[in-house]
């Protein structure tokens, strides 16, 4: 079979001082972090839309990808091609995984059936691909946005037609990620939200997307499918408001409606900063609620302000983010997945290339970083130190629920006054930190 990327050779590890373009500096996938190699802590997963299927095409300007192998066409043979362009890139990169939209692998039809038909088609090679190459399903998904029937939403429209069919759509794509081993199984709910609250019944919607996710879980367990389920949280974006507005309002909406233990997050840090936390906030909010379970790897623009979905490179990121995922030992069966895209103006294929390998590298750095970070132990002696004032004492009986007001009246009736403050050192823990990176 001819190559797709014949110029581009299996992509190595040829540590710092190389100025190969087309190999690692920083990620060696056997080299340890905390015990586990790097290849199992990170997990890389390659996004199939952007990767395979994006354009370069934004609201503004037409394609600009040359993508050599695509005929221009959405038929069945043009996505089984791009199934071996594919799996030709992520075997080459060192990938261990990918992720789909049901719509990314397979064309959309007239009609249900033949778009179930075709999904089975592309699924069908998809699975020789992986018992062929060893790459592996991190996460399935179905796109319920795209489609014209999905402008009111999906699980929260208000044609009830259109919820069966977004029922019967997540059905299938369910079936088909256990079918090819999947991990996990990702909700984003790219249109559940709304515009305008004059025409919308919040508490009606609300309910139909709970509704939706216990009918999901309730047919994962009747097929066997034991994967993680994930929401991704987003605030805007194509709607108002999504109702997956960040981890607090996800992690509200499952507390609520009886989903506790049914449902992680899959975290993105482009999404994080569209509602205005950084992603080591909506990390750690996740962690410690035991909801962490995968990250779609990217960064954005904040010059621009909406979802652009760049390669991460900053090294401060990369460091923040590891903190979090080290202190969780890992973040498996979940992974590290590059929802990012290209420029427009990187059009050439071997772009692709240059682009996950300097995110890949990226993450190894700030692993690296953050382990040194945690090894020497400062910060976390830091933040004990000041919070020393729980440990015994008032402060004590205040964190075991032995305190009441009356009693914290009476102790500060007789004390007078608070105890002085400390420092909360911020310019002297940026600089620490700046000290490892």
């Amino acid at each position: 079979m001819a190559e797709f990327f014949p110029d581009v050779p299996k992509i190595q590890f040829e540590g710092p001082k190389s100025k190969n373009d087309l190999a690692f500096k920083h990620y060696n996938p056997e080299e340890q972090v905390e015990g586990q190699s790097m290849k199992d802590l990170f997990r890389f997963s390659v996004a199939y839309w952007h990767t395979f299927r994006g354009t370069g095409s934004d609201p503004f300007g037409a394609p600009t990808l040359k993508r050599p192998w695509d005929d221009g066409t959405d038929s069945v043979e043009n996505a089984l091609k791009r199934v071996d362009v594919a799996f030709e890139f992520m075997t080459k990169l060192g990938a261990e995984f990918y992720c789909f939209h049901d719509r990314d692998v397979a064309p959309e039809a007239p009609t249900l059936k033949q778009a179930n038909a075709n999904l089975d088609k592309v699924v069908a090679k998809l699975k020789d691909k992986q018992k062929e190459t060893g790459v592996k399903l991190l996460w399935g998904t179905a796109n319920l946005f795209s489609h014209p029937r999905y402008l009111h939403g999906a699980a929260t429209s208000c044609n009830a037609d259109v919820f069966a069919y977004a029922a019967a759509q997540v059905k299938k794509a369910i079936e088909v990620t256990y079918e090819l081993g999947g991990e996990n199984y990702v909700f984003w709910g790219g249109r559940e939200g709304y515009t305008n609250l004059f025409n919308t019944d919040l508490n009606r919607e609300l309910a139909h997307l709970a509704k939706f996710m216990h009918m999901a879980h309730d047919h994962a367990k009747a097929i066997g499918f034991k994967g993680q389920f994930l929401f991704e949280p987003k605030p805007k974006e194509p709607t108002k408001h999504q109702y997956d507005f960040d981890a607090a309002a996800c992690l509200n909406f499952i507390g609520r409606n009886g989903l506790d233990g049914v449902i992680k997050l899959n975290l993105e840090a482009n999404h994080a900063t569209l509602a205005g936390h950084s992603f080591m906030h909506e990390l750690e909010y996740a962690r410690i609620h035991n909801a962490l379970g995968s990250i779609d790897a990217n960064t954005g623009d904040l010059l621009l302000g909406w979802d652009t979905d760049q390669f991460p490179t900053d090294i401060y990121l990369t460091t923040q983010i590891m903190l979090v995922i080290l202190e969780q030992g890992g973040l498996k069966p979940g992974g590290t997945n590059f929802d990012a895209k290209v420029r427009r103006e990187s059009f050439d294929p071997v772009d692709l290339f240059h682009a996950h390998i300097g995110g890949m590298d990226a993450f190894a750095r700030g692993a690296k970083i953050a382990a040194a970070i945690r090894k020497d132990g400062i910060l976390p002696e830091f933040v004990k130190t000041r919070y020393a004032s729980y440990d015994s004492g008032i402060g004590q009986k205040i964190d075991t629920g032995k305190a009441s007001f009356a009693e914290l009246e009476k102790y500060m009736l007789e004390k007078g006054e608070a105890a002085p403050n400390t420092s909360g050192r911020q310019e002297w823990i940026e600089n620490l930190i700046n000290q490892y990176v």
